[in-house]
């Protein structure tokens, strides 16, 4: 990304926190961008990448802000549902230049079936960019003939389902410490009819279309995806703070100790989470080499994966958490740079997935 273009990014970023929902020159770069369609195939008019590259797209946005990376990586995450839904389907919804999926993991609707599909009732939270949504997805229960459907092991039978915007009712809850512009306000839907062509299973061999991405194990696509917006945010950090080293006066060895010291500390953490992003990113590509070459990936290295995903989104935090209390009561003040990352960071950590043990 050219640095005109992370200017214009970077800009309206203060403005997006205060607003709580990213501005119109942001979106406008996203959808000229396709921002949003990083995994759809560019047969419906999206980017196509791989999961390499899309990583390393989704670090460079959190780098330049968390709520801007974060939007981007969740509704690209949920655009890449594409790949388990009828291709008819998708392939007309994605003409549509300014389309954006979002929604929610959580298990906290029921669908009943009936002969045309199902009615669906439920309310989910966070549903990241949920403004600029026009389609959102969420995980339903199945109810049959009055009765939970379960699997051999007595746990519940759950499917995904696509709703359009009408027919969601949004509710303007997101009032959190950080990732404020992410606007990720709740979502309810009661008794609607979701035609059969609009459920679907995210598993690889549930894959409707042929792409690698689709048969890429989505746990540890999520986690990868979520731990390359922590270490953008750290980095962003960092620089932050060695500008803020820089306009201390008697920087350098033999000025004021406790400029130097911040100087030491600094670097320190830059050089650890360098070495804890090449270990991760060794690990994620390995993983996307074997599934491209065998189209398996072994067990062991997909353990490896999640491992170094929660290692690098821990370490982003702590390295936050560390250098934060030597920056000043000055990056105390909403608006400025530190304290947004600060914020941004620390709301990010509160995930589910990023809370496992590593």
């Amino acid at each position: 990304m050219d640095q005109h273009m992370a200017a214009a990014l970077a800009h309206p970023a203060k403005e997006a926190d205060e607003q709580a929902r990213l501005t119109p020159q942001q979106l406008d770069l996203i959808y000229q961008q396709k921002w949003f369609k990083l995994f759809v195939p560019p047969e419906q008019n999206g980017l196509g990448l791989g999961l390499p590259e899309g990583l390393r797209m989704e670090e460079t946005l959190a780098r330049i802000d968390g709520s801007l990376g974060w939007t981007i990586t969740l509704c690209s995450g949920a655009t890449q549902f594409t790949g388990y839904l009828p291709p008819a389907l998708t392939g007309e919804i994605f003409k549509n230049d300014r389309v954006c999926f979002g929604g929610s993991g959580a298990l906290s609707g029921i669908a009943r079936e009936t002969k045309e599909g199902y009615e669906v009732s439920g309310s989910w939270k966070y549903a990241t960019g949920a403004p600029y949504c026009t389609h959102f997805t969420a995980n339903c229960k199945i109810e049959k003939e009055g009765r939970l459907v379960t699997n051999a092991q007595g746990a519940p039978v759950y499917r995904s389902f696509l709703f359009t915007r009408d027919e969601v009712l949004i509710h303007n809850d997101w009032d959190t410490m950080g990732l404020r512009a992410t606007a990720s306000e709740s979502f309810s839907v009661s008794a609607i009819q979701v035609p059969m062509e609009r459920s679907f299973t995210i598993l690889p061999a549930a894959a409707t279309l042929p792409g690698v991405i689709y048969r890429y194990p989505f746990l540890q696509f999520a986690e990868t995806t979520l731990a390359v917006n922590t270490l953008g945010m750290a980095l962003h950090f960092l620089e932050a703070f060695q500008q803020l080293v820089q306009q201390k006066p008697g920087k350098g060895i033999s000025g004021d100790a406790s400029v130097w010291a911040m100087q030491q500390k600094g670097q320190q953490a830059a050089q650890l989470l360098q070495k804890l992003r090449e270990r991760f990113y060794a690990s994620a590509d390995e993983s996307w080499n074997c599934i491209q070459k065998s189209g398996i990936i072994p067990e062991a290295l997909l353990q490896q994966v999640s491992r170094n995903s929660r290692l690098l989104a821990r370490f982003s935090g702590k390295l936050v958490a560390g250098l934060y209390p030597l920056c000043g009561v000055a990056a105390t003040r909403r608006g400025t740079v530190l304290n947004r990352i600060f914020r941004d960071i620390f709301t990010a950590s509160q995930h589910a997935l990023l809370n496992t043990p590593a």
